[in-house]
């Protein structure tokens, strides 16, 4: 109830930036955003089987899985093209409590089908398409995260780790070369120890919770402000929020997101620490906040991934 209390909040406040979906696009672009958008309206609703789990490459049933994927072959090139571009901003479009849960939701169901057609690709005997297509997956995640909250880096989280997971089997199996290795190596390497920009959207988290407090401060009705956004009741203390409570919540996720630069387990102690501080703050400024702890242990989970696989591309 707390998280959808926040992500209704933040999601409809950063809303008033912009209509979701009223913009036009150029048919030319840097920004990979823009041709993911179009990917997403090019996808064919796939089966939830598809997107709940991934079948074992070494069983590929192309009768079962196939048709999915060729009705949703230009969605799958469209995506892989826009993670050759070198910027990618979601902009307004990617706003709003609507727009945020449709295109994450657009975004997982899509990774996923790359992801198995990368599993098709290998079952086919095209290991080199196989290793570019789980690779396009891999940058997807990345930008998915792009300035964006939580939300968006957790839905990353599982864009990310099938991918890492299916090139650690690949190569543990001996069915990449070394030339596909190096490859692998060179663009996991490249990545966040994290495997995801954790630290960005608790920053993100951090300056759309502030800039909601500043503006129940200086609206004309808070109480009604509020409970036009959360959807429920403001409570009864602590709208509009004063000074004081205001700076107590930036000091707190001004902590967590350095707590975040740390490993895992140190983050853990740190942010166990944090605890006090967490329960002192009102009930408005605790409702903002996402749990640290389970996304420390998401991110411990990422690092994991990316640590076995880099050992299983070294390993003879």
């Amino acid at each position: 109830m707390k998280f959808r209390i926040l992500a209704t909040i933040l999601a409809t406040f950063a809303s008033s930036s912009g209509a979701w979906g009223q913009t036009q696009y150029p048919p030319e672009t840097k920004n990979a955003a823009i041709l993911y958008w179009a990917a997403f309206a090019e996808m064919q609703d796939p089966p939830a089987e598809l997107i709940e789990a991934l079948p074992d490459q070494t069983a590929w049933n192309e009768t079962k899985f196939g048709p999915t994927l060729d009705a949703n072959a230009q969605a799958i090139r469209t995506m892989q093209q826009a993670t050759n571009l070198p910027e990618c901003d979601w902009g307004p479009e990617g706003e709003g409590p609507k727009a945020s849960s449709v295109y994450l939701l657009q975004a997982r169901a899509l990774a996923r089908l790359n992801t198995l057609e990368g599993i098709r690709q290998m079952a086919k005997g095209d290991s080199q398409a196989a290793v570019n297509t789980w690779l396009a997956g891999i940058h997807f995640s990345q930008d998915v995260t792009q300035g964006k909250p939580v939300i968006n880096v957790l839905v990353a989280r599982q864009l990310l780790l099938p991918n890492l997971r299916v090139l650690t089997d690949e190569s543990r199996q001996g069915r990449l070369t070394e030339g596909q290795k190096k490859q692998v190596y060179a663009a996991v390497k490249a990545l966040p120890e994290d495997g995801l920009d954790w630290r960005g959207a608790w920053g993100a988290e951090f300056a759309r919770g502030e800039k909601f407090l500043q503006e129940l401060q200086t609206a004309a009705n808070p109480r009604a402000m509020y409970k036009a956004l959360a959807g429920v009741p403001a409570p009864k203390k602590g709208v509009p929020p004063t000074v004081p409570e205001v700076q107590a919540y930036r000091d707190y996720m001004a902590a967590v997101q350095a707590a975040l630069r740390e490993s895992p387990a140190e983050a853990k102690t740190l942010l166990d620490g944090l605890e006090p501080k967490r329960h002192s703050l009102g009930e408005i400024e605790q409702a903002l906040i996402p749990n640290p702890q389970s996304l420390n242990a998401a991110r411990s989970e990422v690092i994991s991934a990316r640590a076995e696989l880099m050992q299983a591309l070294v390993s003879k």
